[in-house]
């Protein structure tokens, strides 16, 4: 079902950030800093996988998702809805339940036996395709996604995530010199502002969460990055 209601950015981005907060997909520990993906220590961590057993911020979420991607992109600008593997299979198919279109799934490499397909499901030369995440932090995992959907014969020009770093100012550079326009619900900052208003988390942590989303680079390398 389409949603109905259009909240504006700001009231999205504090309701967003709200509910990640209320249940624990947000992590600060400046003590004992968490390793990221690309191997360089952070104070923060998010989540947003554990959204899929919270069926009343799920759903809300999901409505937030598919009203920013109509606002921004247009009511018909996508003909398929595709999940990149693994966290954003369940976001797209929710996605593509309240869009009215079809899903597909797309594989971080080819499975390596059958048809050793990347794309999963039907996706047709010319389809418009929204691709789906979780999140993104700069950007990369995206490029590979759109790369097998163009493969195809289809067209992504956009991608949507629940919650966007917003620290590393390359990102949006990065996906609109490959054609994609990047549309989020939240970021770091949103998350530290509501952190701070429910006083979650203890001032010299939120601090110090403050000076790594201010300068992560320096803030990394001075803690051992």
């Amino acid at each position: 079902m389409l949603p109905t209601g259009f909240p504006d950015a700001p009231t999205i981005a504090r309701l967003s950030a709200r509910m990640l907060l209320e249940i624990g997909a947000v992590h600060f520990n400046a003590r004992e800093p968490f390793t990221l993906a690309s191997g360089l220590p952070s104070p923060t961590y998010i989540d947003c996988r554990k959204l899929i057993s919270y069926p009343r911020i799920r759903s809300t979420l999901m409505d937030f998702m598919a009203a920013t991607v109509m606002r921004n992109a247009g009511f018909e600008a996508f003909d398929n809805v595709a999940g990149g593997e693994t966290a954003g299979i369940p976001f797209a198919a929710l996605v593509a339940e309240r869009l009215g279109l079809p899903m597909s799934y797309v594989r971080k490499k080819p499975k390596g036996y059958g048809r050793n397909a990347r794309i999963e499901g039907v996706m047709n030369e010319g389809d418009r395709v929204l691709l789906v995440e979780d999140l993104t932090t700069d950007g990369g995992s995206k490029l590979s996604f759109v790369d097998a959907i163009r493969a195809t014969g289809a067209e992504c020009a956009h991608t949507a995530v629940i919650f966007y770093y917003g620290i590393f100012p390359e990102t949006v550079d990065r996906l609109g010199a490959h054609g994609v326009t990047l549309h989020h619900l939240c970021t770091w900052h949103d998350v530290l502002a509501e952190a701070r208003a429910a006083e979650a988390f203890d001032p010299a942590t939120l601090a110090e969460v403050e000076a790594f989303l201010a300068d992560p680079r320096a803030w990394q390398t001075a803690h051992g990055g």
